[in-house]
């Protein structure tokens, strides 16, 4: 679709020349003000762009800025490295591996996914979004990031959870991740389906990878070995 072709095309000019205005835009693209406008608007409501007030400029939202997926920058080389462990730690392990970032305030984006050859397996619809406080990711990154109870709550809030729990569970977890280097979700963002998490050294707590097995499938023993498994693939992925 045109629109969908033109919204990448702001995106990519921002991502190279940010800030810039509506009449910037319009013109490097040969956009009409109007078409122009309605754009912005939908990126800055998906949470992509942030219109500054002063000079009414845009530009990218922090976590597109920092993904460089854009353009070819240092997380591109990042997924491209990542890409083959991850195939082949599906594989290894029977699981279903994904690669997340922080999209803006309140959102995970995946950027890259491995399935197992298993017959029955967890499928990740590619790109999808999730709350920034859902799943073992998002206690995975609230670990690595410590930004206090407060804001942990406010994560907290916004999910929607299958299996509902309590915020001094999740808390619990929370702290528990920052001790184990992983974070478990037990079926509480999706029933039946059993994630675990692990952030990348180095990354601000902005990247996470999960694998994903059906509940009741691994003994309490394996959990915590795949668990490990997982920690040393993320530390496996920062080059020295």
């Amino acid at each position: 679709m045109r629109s969908v072709s033109q919204a990448f095309a702001v995106l990519r000019l921002l991502a190279e020349h940010a800030p810039l205005t509506l009449s910037d835009i319009g013109r490097a693209l040969g956009l009409g003000a109007s078409s122009c406008f309605n754009l912005l608007g939908t990126l800055v409501a998906e949470g992509a762009v942030v219109r500054e007030a002063p000079g009414k400029r845009y530009r990218l939202a922090d976590g597109w800025a920092r993904s460089g997926l854009l353009r070819d920058g240092h997380a591109r080389r990042m997924i491209d490295r990542l890409r083959p462990l991850m195939t082949r730690f599906a594989q290894e392990h029977g699981v279903t591996v994904g690669l997340w970032q922080i999209a803006s305030r309140d959102r995970l984006q995946l950027v890259a996914h491995a399935e197992s050859n298993a017959v029955l397996r967890i499928h990740l619809a590619r790109g999808q979004r999730q709350p920034l406080g859902g799943g073992a990711v998002g206690r995975a990154i609230a670990a690595a990031q410590a930004p206090g109870e407060e804001e942990i709550a406010r994560r907290f809030a916004a999910v929607r959870w299958e299996k509902p729990m309590s915020f001094a569970d999740y808390a619990g977890q929370v702290r528990r991740a920052e001790r184990m280097g992983y974070a478990l979700d037990e079926g509480h963002t999706h029933i039946g389906i059993w994630t675990l998490a692990a952030v990348l050294p180095g990354s601000g707590g902005d990247h996470g990878l999960s694998t994903s097995f059906f509940a009741g499938s691994r003994s309490g023993a394996e959990v915590a070995a795949l668990g490990r498994a997982l920690v040393e693939l993320a530390s496996g992925a920062v080059p020295t």
